[in-house]
């Protein structure tokens, strides 16, 4: 297998091709770069054959879905990802492959829950997880420093001492590490306990990234800020949330919600199917689509997505164009699916209580 990084710059892509048969793979393309990863693989006669994306990225825009969409390749990325228009939701220690290569996924949450790494022969691709003497920040889009402290010691860490690490961002100047190297010398990690890697994670005190407006809510949901106007972000962590728990509990009451699933189409009847009564309004379409709920404002609304974050940007909105009983229903229909409620005309009996 043929390695190469991308951009050479901050922010790193890796394409991985298998000789045998010219097919590739591209890990974590930006998008302002897609028309160059087009170009390099046209001119090595190269198939791209797999997109993955190693989490939802918060300080630049990913180039996964356009360059899918434009290679007819599908984009990979962790079940928990919330971004629709994912052809491949991976798990921990699932293979995918290459032409007549594999590359095996290793779930290594922290950075954000939805976070992977790629581990592809001699080398791992870390993502945000891990970089060369240091660590992604935890403090934000869901991250746990505890989390990743133990998918760094006792995932990554598992590996050949003689493995080499290829992370998703350098600021140094770094091209690559093993993880005897970090092991012994990455000053975030070498020595550290758990609750001491907590502590100083919980406390670096760094100031958002730079383009997190323009960039997180976006790749969460592969719309553009032209598309639609986002909340911010203190909108969003005023969104009330409901567990799946609760939410069947007040869908069998005699005062049941409003239920508006704004995911697209295809994974509203898709695998994880949606809930009985639940109205179809993607996203995108909301804005435009409010005045068929004008009737709804004192009424209770749940919003609900994938995983909980596109729901929580369709909330933050319904609220602030004067909605005034919103709710989140927190961990989406993946944990409604996997809290072993039911779903499409099965769901129907839990509103034929009330």
């Amino acid at each position: 297998m043929i390695f190469r990084e991308l951009n050479h710059g901050k922010c790193k892509a890796y394409l991985a091709i298998s000789e045998a048969t010219r097919k590739a793979a591209i890990i974590d393309p930006l998008r302002d770069k897609v028309e160059r990863y087009l170009a390099v693989l046209a001119y090595h006669g190269l198939r791209l054959d797999l997109i993955i994306d190693t989490h939802t990225h918060a300080d630049h825009r990913s180039g996964a879905m356009e360059l899918g969409a434009l290679a007819d390749a599908p984009v990979a990325m962790h079940r928990l990802a919330p971004a629709p228009h994912v052809g491949i939701h991976v798990e921990d220690d699932q293979a995918l492959k290459v032409g007549d290569e594999e590359l095996r996924i290793l779930h290594t949450p922290g950075h954000t829950p939805d976070s992977i790494s790629v581990l592809a022969k001699d080398r791992v691709f870390t993502g945000d997880v891990l970089f060369i003497h240091g660590t992604g920040r935890a403090d934000f889009a869901g991250g746990d420093a505890g989390a990743q402290y133990d998918s760094i010691t006792r995932k990554l860490f598992t590996l050949p001492d003689t493995t080499l690490v290829f992370p998703a961002h350098d600021y140094r100047g770094h091209t690559q590490s093993t993880i005897r190297d970090e092991k012994s010398s990455n000053p975030r990690l070498a020595g550290k306990t758990r609750d001491d890697y907590i502590n100083l994670m919980n406390n670096l005190g760094l100031p958002l990234p730079d383009g997190i407006q323009e960039s997180l809510q976006p790749n969460e949901s592969d719309l553009d800020a032209g598309t639609l106007k986002f909340p911010t972000l203190a909108q969003l962590n005023q969104v009330r949330q409901l567990s799946a728990a609760e939410l069947r509990d007040r869908i069998a009451s005699s005062n049941p919600p409003m239920l508006i699933d704004v995911r697209e189409e295809e994974e509203y009847r898709g695998e994880l199917g949606h809930i009985a009564g639940a109205r179809l309004i993607p996203l995108k379409e909301l804005p435009e689509r409010t005045e068929e709920l004008a009737n709804l404002k004192t009424r209770d609304i749940v919003a609900i997505c994938r995983v909980g974050v596109r729901s929580a940007t369709a909330a933050a909105i319904l609220t602030g164009l004067g909605f005034e009983h919103v709710w989140n229903l927190k961990g989406g229909m993946l944990e409604w699916k996997e809290a072993r409620l039911p779903v499409g005309e099965e769901s129907e009996s839990l509103r034929c209580r009330a």
